[in-house]
């Protein structure tokens, strides 16, 4: 009888290293699968952040040659655009605390939750 206990402990030492072995190689996988989330995650918005930003440069020095075929120098084009972008930048100044910085950190919470749903959704359908 004393056997089948010591047989009995072996077997539950056994099985507590093959557990925490488990648990060890899950934790790395679960590491390994945020890290990746997280790094496509940041390709992609940085794709997207400089196609918007060219298009935004591109179209600027279009309007900028358009205003200056347009006014007869490429000065007085190029002047307006500035003067645009100046308005703008005094505009985005004035509101930034009301308006602004409060609708980002709303924007990038939500974009948080809803990648923690995602993966609460995938977790649910294994």
């Amino acid at each position: 009888m004393e056997e089948n206990k010591e047989k009995g402990i072996a077997d539950i030492f056994s099985d507590a290293k093959d557990y925490i072995d488990t648990r060890i190689e899950y934790t790395k996988l679960t590491a390994v699968e945020k890290g990746s989330k997280l790094i496509a995650d940041l390709i992609t918005s940085g794709a997207v952040v400089i196609g918007f930003m060219l298009a935004f440069l591109f179209g600027t020095f279009t309007l900028a040659l358009f205003l200056s075929d347009i006014l007869g120098t490429y000065t007085r084009g190029f002047g307006c655009v500035a003067g645009i972008y100046f308005i703008m930048s005094i505009i985005i100044y004035l509101i930034k605390d009301k308006y602004l910085e409060p609708g980002l950190v709303n924007l990038f919470i939500a974009k948080y939750f809803d990648k923690l749903a995602d993966k609460d959704d995938d977790d649910e359908d294994k």
